[in-house]
C-alpha cells in the first residue's frame, strides 16, 4: 500500500483518538478485571486494584473534560439522581458510632455510586461511545468465561461439592460471584445487541453467537443468583425487542441447554442438583441459605435499633453478633484455583438493599434505592414511547443490565474487584434514561446543538456509516 493510501486512514485512526480518547479510562475500569488476582486478594479490605485506579482515572479525565466543557450536560434530575446518594453516605458516615471507622466505606460508596456513575454519563456523548463501553464488557465476559470452562474441564476452579469444578475465572475462590457476575453482564449485553433492531446482521449474529457461548461458563459457575438474575433481565429484554424475535433466542437456548446438559453431561448431576436447591430455600435451605437468612434477620434488627441513619457504614461485622441467631455459621468455607482453604467471615447481610438499610437507615435507603427506582422507570419509559430505531440497541442493553443488577441485589451486595462495574452500570442505565436537554435522536451528546453535536467535535454524520 502507498504513502497516498494508509494517510487517509492514519488521519481516520488519530482523528477517532481524539474523538474517543476520554473512553480510555472506561475500558480500562472494564477490561483490567482480566489481569488475575493473587490468592486470597479478591475481597481482600481497603485494596487498590487495577480496575479500581482505573476508576479514580476516569472521575479525574471526567472533571477535566468537565472544566474544557466538553462533557454532557446534565437535567436538574439527572444532577437529584446522581448526587443525593453523596449526601445520604455523607449523613451516615457522620452519625455512625465510629466516624474514622465508617471513612473507607464512604469513599468506598462514593466511588462506586456517585463518582463512577456521574463519569459514564458525562463522558459517554453518543450511541457509538455507548456501543464501545458495552462491547467491553462481552470481551471481557468472553476471556474470563473461557478461564472458567478450561477450569471446569481440568478440575482447577474452585472447590463445590468436593471436587474442584468451580468456574471462577481469575477471581478465585474467595470471590466466586466475580465471573458469574461478568459473564452474566457480557451475556445480557450479547443478547441484547442480537435483538436490537437497528444494528447490521452481522453484529446481531456475532452478538448472538457471543450470548450462547456464555452461557456455559454461566452455566459452570454454579450460581444460583447470577442464574436467576441472567434469566430475569434476558426475559425482559426478549419482551421489550418483540415476541417472534424472543421466540428464535428461546429456541436456540433450549437447545443449547439439551446439547450441553443433556448431550454432552456437562455437569448435569451438579446443576439439577442446584437448580434443584432454588426450590428447597424455605422448605429444606442449605447452610449457605440459612446463615443468609440469619444475617437477613440481623440487618433488619439493625434498621429497627437506628431506623432513619442505621448503625453507619461498615458497621455491619461490627454489630452482627448482636443481633444474630445461633444458626449462623462461622464463615464459609473456600479453597481450590490455587487457593488453600480458608474459612472466610460473613460480613454482610448479602442483600444490598437490606445493607444499605442497616447502615444507613431509611435515609440511605431513599437516596440510593430510590434513584435507582426513578431510573429504571424512566429508562423503561423511553424505550416503550418508541425510541430511534438507530439506538434501540442502547436501551435495550442500559435497561437489561440494570435489571440485572437491581435483581442480583435481592441476595448479593458489593464486595470484591467486579464491584467497580456496579457503578459503570448505573452511569449507562442513567445516560440512557435521563438525555441531556437537546438530545433530539440519541445519537449525539446533547451538549451542543438539537443534533446533539458535541462542542468541538464533528456531527456523527460526518463519521460515515460506522458511526450509526
Amino acid at each position: 500500500m502507498s504513502l497516498t493510501a494508509t494517510a487517509p486512514v492514519r488521519a481516520l485512526d488519530a482523528g477517532a483518538l481524539r474523538r474517543h480518547w476520554p473512553l480510555l479510562p472506561l475500558a480500562a475500569t472494564v477490561l483490567f478485571l482480566l489481569a488475575p488476582l493473587p490468592a486470597g486478594d479478591a475481597t481482600a479490605s481497603g485494596k487498590v486494584g487495577p480496575a479500581d485506579a482505573a476508576s479514580l482515572l476516569l472521575a479525574l479525565v471526567c472533571g477535566i473534560q468537565a472544566l474544557r466543557g466538553r462533557v454532557r450536560t446534565l437535567s436538574p434530575l439527572g444532577v437529584l439522581v446522581l448526587g443525593a446518594p453523596g449526601v445520604g453516605l455523607a449523613v451516615s458516615t457522620m452519625t455512625a458510632g465510629d466516624p474514622y471507622a465508617a471513612l473507607p466505606g464512604f469513599v468506598r460508596y462514593l466511588q462506586v455510586f456517585v463518582l463512577v456513575p456521574a463519569a459514564v454519563v458525562l463522558l459517554v456523548r453518543d450511541a457509538r461511545e455507548f456501543r464501545i463501553a458495552a462491547g467491553c464488557f462481552v470481551v471481557l465476559a468472553l476471556v474470563q468465561g473461557a478461564v472458567g470452562v478450561v477450569q471446569y474441564a481440568t478440575q482447577t476452579g474452585a472447590s463445590y461439592q468436593g471436587a474442584n469444578v468451580r468456574a471462577v475465572g481469575t477471581f478465585g475462590p474467595g470471590d466466586v460471584m466475580g465471573m458469574a457476575t461478568v459473564v452474566a453482564y457480557g451475556l445480557v449485553v450479547a443478547t441484547a445487541a442480537a435483538l436490537a433492531p437497528g444494528l447490521p446482521r452481522r453484529v446481531r449474529r456475532t452478538a448472538g453467537a457471543a450470548a450462547l457461548v456464555l452461557v456455559l461458563p454461566l452455566v459452570l459457575s454454579f450460581s444460583r443468583g447470577a442464574w436467576i438474575a441472567t434469566l430475569g433481565a434476558a426475559v425482559l429484554v426478549m419482551a421489550m425487542a418483540g415476541i417472534r424475535r424472543a421466540l428464535r433466542v428461546l429456541v436456540a437456548l433450549a437447545a443449547l441447554g439439551v446439547v450441553l446438559v443433556g448431550g454432552l453431561g456437562v455437569g448435569s448431576e451438579m446443576v439439577a442438583e442446584r437448580l434443584t436447591s432454588i426450590t428447597q430455600v424455605s422448605s429444606a435451605p442449605d447452610q449457605s441459605v440459612t446463615d443468609r437468612y440469619t444475617m437477613w434477620a440481623a440487618a433488619e434488627s439493625m434498621w429497627r435499633e437506628r431506623p432513619a441513619v442505621g448503625v453507619g457504614l461498615k458497621g455491619f461485622p461490627a454489630h452482627r453478633d448482636g443481633h444474630s441467631s445461633l444458626g449462623l455459621s462461622s464463615g464459609s468455607d473456600t479453597a481450590g484455583a490455587g487457593q488453600a482453604f480458608i474459612k472466610q467471615p460473613l460480613l454482610s447481610p448479602h442483600n444490598m438493599y437490606l445493607l444499605i438499610l442497616s447502615e444507613q437507615g431509611l435515609i440511605g435507603l431513599l437516596a440510593l434505592a430510590g434513584g435507582w427506582a426513578a431510573l429504571l422507570v424512566a429508562g423503561l419509559r423511553r424505550c416503550a414511547v418508541g425510541a430511534d430505531r438507530a439506538v434501540r440497541d442502547c436501551g435495550l442493553i442500559a435497561t437489561g443490565l440494570f435489571v440485572w443488577q437491581l435483581t442480583d441485589f435481592l441476595y448479593a451486595d458489593i464486595g470484591g474487584p467486579s464491584t467497580v462495574l456496579t457503578g459503570v452500570i448505573i452511569g449507562l442505565a442513567a445516560w440512557w434514561a435521563l438525555p441531556s436537554p437537546g438530545f433530539a435522536t440519541g445519537t449525539g451528546t446533547g451538549t451542543g446543538t438539537a443534533t446533539g453535536t458535541a462542542p468541538g467535535r464533528a456531527p456523527l454524520a460526518a463519521e460515515g456509516p460506522a458511526g450509526r
